[in-house]
């Protein structure tokens, strides 16, 4: 299984699962992690997980924190 791993505007999300079947928790530096509270449809290819997360949150984006990358 799959996990790809975001920062969204200073929130780190975790997506497990592939296309079809995504998963998606909020997760922490000390490495626990929590269902989040949002679905990603099954439609939503893995290249565009990043701007699916960046236009779900963009109301999130300040001037310190307005990036979306994914990280590994």
């Amino acid at each position: 299984m799959k996990e790809l791993k975001f920062k969204i505007f200073g929130d780190y999300i975790l997506v497990t699962g592939e296309q079809g079947a995504w998963r998606a928790f909020y997760y922490g530096a000390e490495g626990k992690r929590r269902p989040a509270d949002f679905i990603i449809p099954g439609d939503v290819a893995e290249a565009d997980l990043c701007e699916y997360l960046s236009d779900l949150f963009h109301e999130n984006a300040t001037p310190r924190n307005n990036t979306a990358t994914q990280l590994c």
